[in-house]
């Protein structure tokens, strides 16, 4: 493939939004018709007199962005977009087959997902994953206990923490 038609291929992007903006941005950059996609989860939450159902970005402060070259710098332009994500100094990018196990999942009835920044966590035990949604995916456990891996996302240095039971992973 040539240099230029690189350029014009779309690949997955994650771009660091301001505190709380993430749905803010992506209304923004979907009306300036970039393609974008702020992953939520539906979560309770308490007041002191009710009880309210909210969606609440499982990323905080990320925002995925499907983009060429070209529409780099219209990204860096819209309000409330601090940088794009960078991983081993180049921009981090989002395989399309992992952006579409986070869909599938979170489209399962009841799925909950908790993300742990992987900063501070050392590498594991290597597995993959035997059964269901996730099967043929392979990772790292962080810490798991009677049925709960943590699995980490490579490109993103992120980890979900997803509930599997013992017999649908093995070890690589």
């Amino acid at each position: 493939m040539k240099v230029e038609a690189l350029d014009k291929v779309k690949r997955w992007h994650v771009i660091y939004t301001k505190s709380k903006w993430e749905k803010k941005v992506e209304g923004l950059l979907l009306k300036a018709n970039i393609e974008s996609w702020c992953p939520v989860q539906k979560k309770e939450r308490q007041w002191s007199d009710r009880k309210k159902i909210i969606e609440e970005p499982l990323f905080r402060s990320y925002v995925f962005v499907k983009i060429d070259k070209e529409e780099h710098s219209k990204v860096l332009g819209t309000i409330g977009v601090v940088n794009f994500l960078y991983f081993e100094k180049k921009p981090a990018i989002i395989r399309d087959n992992e952006i579409e196990t986070i869909r599938k999942y979170l489209g399962l009835a009841n799925a909950t997902i908790q993300v742990v920044n992987m900063t501070n966590l050392p590498a594991q035990t290597k597995v993959s994953i035997n059964q269901g949604l996730f099967m043929g995916q392979k990772g790292e456990v962080i810490r798991s206990g009677k049925k709960t891996v943590f699995v980490q996302l490579q490109s993103i240095n992120m980890m979900m923490m997803v509930e599997f039971k013992l017999a649908e992973i093995s070890v690589v």
